[in-house]
C-alpha cells in the first residue's frame, strides 16, 4: 500500500472513530439529561417536594430542572477552556466522568422523607454537576468530531454528534417506559430511580469507546504553531461577539423543543389534560425514533442544497405546524398529536442535524470549542432551561389557555430563524472582508 493510501486510510479511520466517540459519549450525556428531564415532569415534585401544591411542586421541580443549564456555560467556559489550550479528546473524557457519576448518585439520594430539606439541596447540586458535565460535552464533541473529518463529510459528522441527542432520548424514554410498568407505588419509591442508576453501565461502555479516538489534526497543528489562546473566552468576544450572538439565536430551537416535548409537554399532558402516560411517552419515544431516522437524510440532503437552506427550511416547516400542533395537544386526540408530533420533529430536527456543522464552522480553530460552547450553552441556560418553567407559568397565569404557551413557541421559533440568516450574513461580510484585504 502506498503511503498516500496509508494516509488516506488513516484519516478515515480518525473519522469514524471521531465521529463514534462523539456519538456515544454524547447520547450517554443526554440520555442522563434527559432522564432528568422526565423524572422532572413525573416525580420529583411528590418525592423531593411534597409539602407543595401540584401546581408549585411542579414549578419547583422545573426549576431545579433548569440549575443544569444555569451551570452549562460556566461548564461550557471551564472545559473548553481546557480543550482550547490542552486537547479536545482529554476534556471529554472527564465531562463523561463527571456526568455519570452525578447521574448514578442522583439514583442513590434519599428523598425529602427520608432526609428533610438535604435532599432537594442535593438534587440541586447534583443537577448542577450534570450542567457543568454536558456544558463542556456538546461543544468539544461538536469540535472533534467536525476537525476529524474531510470537509465535504463535516455537515454528515456534525449530525452524527447530534444524533447523541435523540439516541439518548429514546434510551431515556424507553428505560422510563419499563419501570412506567411498575404500579404506582413502587415506581414512586424506587422504580424511579433504575434509569439513573443505568448510566454507570452506559458510562463504562462510552469511556471504553472515547479512549480510541485521537487527538483533533487542526487542534494539533494549532498546537504545533504555537498560537494557543492564553485566555480563549476573552479572544472568542473578541473577534467572534456576533458570531456567539447570533449563535446563541440559532440553536433556540434546537434545545427548547427537546425540553417542550420531553418535560412541558408530558407534564402537561399527563396532569392537567389527563392523558395516559404510558401514552405521551410512546409519542415521546416515537419522535426521537423519527429524529434518529431523520438526521441522516438531512445531512445528505444538506450536501445537495447546502446546510443553510436545510437550516431554513426545517425551521419554516416547525413554524407553519406549530398551531395544528398545539390544537392537536388541546384535543387530546392521540392520533392527531402523534400526526402533528411527527411534522414537528422532522421540521425541528432537520434544522437541529445541520446546527452543529453551522456553529463549528463560524469560528476558528483556536477558539471554536470555546465558540460553539458559549453559543449554545448560554442559549441552554437563557432559552433552554426555562422552556419548560416559563410555558408552566403561562399555563398556570391564563387558567390552562395553551394559546399563550403556543406564542411563546413560536417568537422561539422565530428568533432561531433570525439567528441562523445573521449568522451566514455576519460569516459572508467577514469572507468578503478578508478577501478585499487578502487582494489590497
Amino acid at each position: 500500500m502506498s503511503a498516500t493510501a496509508q494516509t488516506a486510510q488513516s484519516a478515515q479511520q480518525r473519522q469514524k472513530r471521531s465521529i463514534a466517540g462523539a456519538f456515544v459519549g454524547t447520547a450517554i450525556e443526554w440520555y442522563d439529561f434527559f432522564a432528568f428531564g422526565t423524572a422532572a415532569a413525573l416525580v420529583f415534585s411528590t418525592v423531593f417536594y411534597p409539602d407543595l401544591a401540584q401546581g408549585s411542586g411542579l414549578l419547583a421541580s422545573f426549576a431545579t430542572f433548569w440549575v443544569g443549564f444555569l451551570a452549562r456555560p460556566i461548564g461550557g467556559l471551564i472545559f473548553s477552556h481546557f480543550g482550547d489550550r490542552i486537547g479536545r479528546k482529554n476534556t471529554l473524557i472527564v465531562t463523561l466522568l463527571m456526568m455519570g457519576i452525578a447521574t448514578t448518585c442522583i439514583g442513590l439520594l434519599p428523598t425529602y422523607g427520608q432526609i428533610g430539606l438535604a435532599a432537594p439541596i442535593l438534587l440541586v447540586v447534583l443537577r448542577a454537576v450534570q450542567g457543568l458535565a454536558v456544558g463542556g460535552e456538546w461543544g468539544g464533541a461538536v469540535v472533534l468530531a467536525t476537525e476529524n473529518s474531510s470537509s465535504d463529510k463535516r455537515g454528515f459528522a456534525g449530525a452524527w454528534v447530534q444524533q447523541g441527542s435523540p439516541a439518548g432520548s429514546i434510551l431515556s424514554t424507553v428505560a422510563f417506559m419499563l419501570v412506567g410498568l411498575l404500579p404506582d407505588e413502587q415506581f414512586m419509591t424506587w422504580g424511579w430511580r433504575i434509569p439513573f442508576l443505568f448510566s454507570a453501565v452506559l458510562v463504562i461502555v462510552a469511556l471504553l469507546i472515547r479512549s480510541r479516538v485521537e487527538e483533533s489534526q487542526e487542534f494539533a497543528e494549532v498546537k504545533a504553531a504555537g498560537v494557543t489562546p492564553k485566555v480563549p473566552v476573552v479572544e472568542a468576544f473578541s473577534v467572534a461577539g456576533l458570531f456567539i450572538f447570533f449563535g446563541v439565536l440559532a440553536s433556540i430551537v434546537g434545545i427548547a423543543s427537546a425540553y417542550f416535548n420531553n418535560t412541558f409537554m408530558l407534564s402537561w399532558t399527563t396532569g392537567i389534560l389527563g392523558m395516559d402516560r404510558t401514552v405521551i411517552l410512546n409519542l415521546i419515544l416515537l419522535a426521537a425514533v423519527v429524529q434518529f431516522l431523520w438526521q441522516p437524510v438531512a445531512a445528505k440532503l444538506s450536501e445537495k442544497y447546502g446546510i443553510q437552506t436545510i437550516l431554513i427550511c426545517g425551521l419554516v416547516l416547525t413554524l407553519i405546524v406549530t398551531p395544528p400542533f398545539f390544537m392537536a395537544i388541546q384535543s387530546k386526540n392521540e392520533l392527531f398529536l402523534a400526526i402533528t408530533l411527527v411534522i414537528n420533529t422532522i421540521g425541528a430536527t432537520a434544522y437541529y442535524a445541520m446546527l452543529a456543522t453551522a456553529l463549528s464552522d463560524a469560528f476558528p480553530a483556536r477558539i471554536r470549542y470555546t465558540g460553539v460552547s458559549l453559543a449554545y450553552q448560554l442559549c441552554a441556560t437563557i432559552f433552554g432551561g426555562s422552556t419548560p418553567i416559563v410555558a408552566q407559568w403561562l399555563l398556570n397565569s391564563t387558567g390552562n389557555s395553551p394559546w399563550s404557551v403556543m406564542a411563546f413557541y413560536i417568537i422561539q421559533v422565530v428568533l432561531s430563524i433570525v439567528g441562523v440568516i445573521g449568522l451566514y450574513r455576519t460569516k459572508s461580510r467577514q469572507q468578503s472582508t478578508t478577501a478585499q484585504t487578502s487582494s489590497v
